[in-house]
């Protein structure tokens, strides 16, 4: 089961979701850089469950522990950083572990390890995700002073699609929602869809900005295809663009191409990325995320015995995803960048 990310900024997490804890064990951060528990808790209260209607109402703390890695005066030694956050509501038997959830990895996972559903998806769960948010916010401390920023919100919500984008409004916004003049329309998505057991799916867009141009690598180690690797990692994400992404294609190249300055790319169509290197403007993405897959409507499934069954999940579950992977989607991307920005051979010219 793999569970490491990164090159030169290396992570590996682990834990499950109804098991005692979940952490991350941190390598390769440079030496000197200050860090604090309340810097990394600001990063985590925004993906904290239990905070609307529109979340679980799983009730946890999300309480950071920094268990390795600092001085005495809170600065980066160059060893492993080690980040804990402990469990503390989970609710195991509201799960059945002999029938498997459809859309969840419970199926799979039981294909290839043996394993019977576990409580909460186990490692398969949105929960695992807690950890990524806590590393993403030590990227964004180690980024900051290149002026590298990261910032998500949803832009759709079912079939309601955000018009005027307005992210401040997003961070106060319950759904996480950019549009204050069409958040009243996503509510309604979200609770009608509650109203029939049901969930509903949405769009987040991640906005990096301050990455400076012709980072990633040639070929095989295009910044496009390691944020995408990255923004595929969670679970949720079921297709991915950047800039004008899917429209292009019904496009012509006179319509798409982006004409060049003296300062680089005049427009922005290719989203800050070509041949698979960063432009210096601000890198869009947009993620497109599935509706949750546990509902409270009856199902058809089968048992771990390979008997046909029908099942109705109980516990506490997010009626749609993105307010909640937003910031998961930050931390992805915020990780990828810090993986890139501690490459030893990141640049290529010589000379004054």
């Amino acid at each position: 089961m793999s569970n490491i990310f990164g090159h030169n900024f290396r992570l590996m997490t682990f834990g499950e979701s109804h098991g005692p804890a979940l952490g991350v064990v941190i390598d390769g951060l440079p030496a000197g850089l200050y860090l604090s528990a309340q810097d990394i808790q600001k990063d985590l209260d925004r993906r904290r469950p239990g905070r609307s209607i529109y979340a679980t109402s799983r009730q946890e703390p999300d309480k950071v522990e920094i268990l390795s890695g600092l001085t005495a005066e809170g600065r980066t030694n160059g060893a492993p950083i080690a980040l804990l956050i402990r469990n503390h509501d989970a609710r195991s038997r509201d799960y059945d572990s002999h029938k498997f959830r459809p859309g969840h990895g419970d199926w799979p996972y039981f294909i290839k390890y043996g394993l019977r559903p576990q409580p909460g998806g186990g490692r398969a769960s949105g929960r695992e995700t807690v950890a990524r948010v806590a590393v993403g916010a030590v990227a964004r401390i180690l980024l900051s002073p290149l002026g590298v920023k990261a910032e998500a919100y949803t832009v759709a919500v079912g079939r309601v699609k955000a018009e005027k984008l307005d992210p401040d409004f997003a961070e106060i916004d319950p759904l996480r929602f950019a549009d204050r003049n069409l958040a009243s329309l996503a509510y309604r998505e979200v609770e009608t869809a509650l109203s029939e057991g049901d969930s509903v799916g949405s769009v987040v867009e991640v906005r990096l900005t301050g990455v400076p141009a012709g980072w990633g690598e040639p070929v095989f180690g295009k910044l496009t295809a390691k944020l995408g690797e990255a923004f595929f990692s969670i679970g949720a994400v079921r297709a991915l663009e950047f800039g004008d992404g899917l429209a292009m294609a019904s496009q012509k190249g006179s319509e798409v191409n982006d004409p060049l300055g003296v300062d680089g790319p005049i427009t922005n169509r290719h989203g800050g990325l070509m041949g698979g290197l960063s432009t210096g403007l601000p890198i869009v993405a947009r993620l497109f995320v599935r509706p949750t897959p546990s509902i409270s409507r009856e199902q058809i499934s089968i048992t771990v015995d390979g008997q046909a069954t029908t099942i109705v999940v109980s516990g506490r579950h997010d009626p749609v995803l993105a307010p909640r992977l937003a910031p998961v989607a930050e931390a992805m991307a915020l990780v990828t960048l810090a993986d890139f920005y501690l490459e030893p051979n990141r640049h290529y010219t010589v000379g004054p």
